[in-house]
């Protein structure tokens, strides 16, 4: 029974082209009125470029063909169209600044993604900020969150995992980790300063 039931999700992983403990969070995004994500890992899959998807992709999975990485590509960019409805929802995202120097996919293909942050940062409803380094300790320490606040103002929070992932809608623990993204934001640099050392970074030799 157990074996049938992996295979029914996989089938379903296959077909939708996200897993299964993520796939609510993406269905709930073009609808959301705001997005607000931190990440210590990765640039969130918001605002990553083709070639920084592809090359996380290919290193997660290294056997995977091309078409199918292609595939997840396009399925992560599609997101995005978010951004083009004629109301975005108003988007943050504090980003460790470990993370922005962390070369992914190659120098090229890490300004170029260092480039789409500063371009997200210019848009009217969107705010790019880099927690430093020098920020010490703070709550969000366990790993990625994504708060989507829905146009009726019901606020879910998205826990992720290495492999694995939560919706949590308790209301006690979803005003605790908007508490602690506040505190992480408070913490971050300013949206100027952010820019600041998004473009020294893009230009450093």
């Amino acid at each position: 029974m157990t074996d049938g039931l992996f295979k029914r999700l996989y089938g379903e992983i296959q077909r939708e082209g996200f897993p299964v403990h993520s796939r609510r969070r993406i269905r709930l995004e073009p609808d959301a009125a705001a997005i607000a994500e931190w990440s210590q890992t990765v640039v969130p899959g918001l605002v990553q470029t083709p070639a920084y998807a592809h090359a996380l992709f290919r290193q997660g999975d290294p056997r995977a063909g091309d078409s199918e990485i292609r595939a997840m590509v396009d399925k992560r960019m599609a997101r995005q169209d978010v951004f083009l409805r004629s109301s975005p929802p108003d988007f943050s995202v504090v980003i460790c600044e470990s993370v922005l120097r962390r070369t992914v996919g190659g120098e090229d293909v890490m300004r170029d993604q260092l480039g789409a942050l500063l371009s997200h940062g210019a848009r009217r409803t969107s705010v790019v900020q880099v927690l430093p380094l020098s920020a010490g300790c703070h709550g969000l320490m366990d790993g990625p969150i994504s708060i989507l606040t829905a146009l009726d103002g019901s606020v879910i929070v998205y826990a992720e995992g290495v492999r694995s992932g939560a919706i949590i809608e308790d209301p006690n623990a979803v005003k605790q980790l908007t508490r602690s993204y506040n505190l992480v934001t408070a913490s971050a640099l300013s949206p100027d300063a952010s820019a600041q050392l998004i473009l020294k970074l893009m230009e450093a030799p």
